[in-house]
């Protein structure tokens, strides 16, 4: 299926470098099975609010009052709602590449690898999905949140709260509801909502933690970079997949001082 559009959507020029930082076991992984990993949005350890927009936002898209016993329930309700739907997402996150900065590396793979794709790859590896796919830079903070729309699952889903925007995070990521799913499992025994899913109302088994998709690494690929902490065993196992798996793939050295 084509990669589809959405409301909001930014995107950056077609042969704009993008990196996914990832530890050597994540990289190993991709190299061994050939398959592009997506993670449910509720899962990601970084960040508990991912696709769940800020309750000031909420409060003004439903012109709920503070303190009013009945608003500060619909918005209990609301969060709850959202925390759900973000389930039915799936996300690889990738990094606009620009300066390097030493805080990606050690966010996210201190002593791994970033692999080096172009947004116009990336765009033509979801195209031959057959999941309903979508691409775009996530935008940071809310002012670019509209009231008017209320709820807006796509726009949510690729926001981020401001502390996150130096990340430059460029977005793919599947939608994948649950066919039979209902919206209460954030309702207790006493049909009072709360603002997550609870424990006692699992999921269906069906709804995976994660996605696997099959790709041609080579289409994909067209460079790595070691982490500037990584050490001598995690280079040797670099370049023994790569002359496996791409034997003209580039390596590059990253520009950052490990003594920073």
């Amino acid at each position: 299926m084509p990669v589809e559009s959405y409301f909001s959507q930014l995107e950056p020029p077609e042969d704009t470098e993008i990196w996914r930082f990832m530890p050597l076991n994540r990289f190993e992984d991709l190299m061994a099975n050939e398959e592009l990993f997506f993670c449910r949005a509720d899962l990601f350890p970084q960040d508990e609010n991912e696709g769940i927009p800020p309750e000031d936002y909420v409060r003004r898209a439903f012109n709920l009052r503070r303190y009013d016993i009945q608003d500060e329930k619909t918005l209990i309700h609301q969060m709850g709602t959202l925390a759900q739907e973000r389930e039915m997402f799936y996300a690889s996150c990738w990094h606009l590449a620009r300066d390097e900065r030493p805080e990606m590396w050690k966010g996210f793979a201190e002593t791994g690898v970033a692999i080096i794709s172009r947004y116009e790859s990336l765009k033509a590896i979801l195209d031959g999905l057959l999941d309903r796919a979508f691409l775009g830079l996530v935008r940071y903070g809310e002012e670019h949140l509209t009231t008017t729309m209320r709820v807006n699952v796509l726009q949510y889903i690729t926001t981020k709260r401001i502390g996150y925007r130096d990340e430059c995070e460029v977005r793919a990521f599947l939608w994948c509801p649950d066919p039979f799913a209902g919206n209460n499992r954030h309702f207790d025994a006493n049909n009072w909502p709360h603002n997550r899913p609870l424990p006692e109302n699992p999921r269906h088994h069906w709804v995976h933690d994660f996605k696997r998709r099959r790709i041609e690494l080579k289409a994909l690929i067209n460079g790595v970079v070691i982490s500037p902490w990584a050490s001598q065993e995690v280079k040797e196992s670099v370049e023994t997949w790569l002359k496996i798996k791409h034997p003209q793939l580039e390596i590059r050295k990253s520009s950052v001082n490990p003594g920073e």
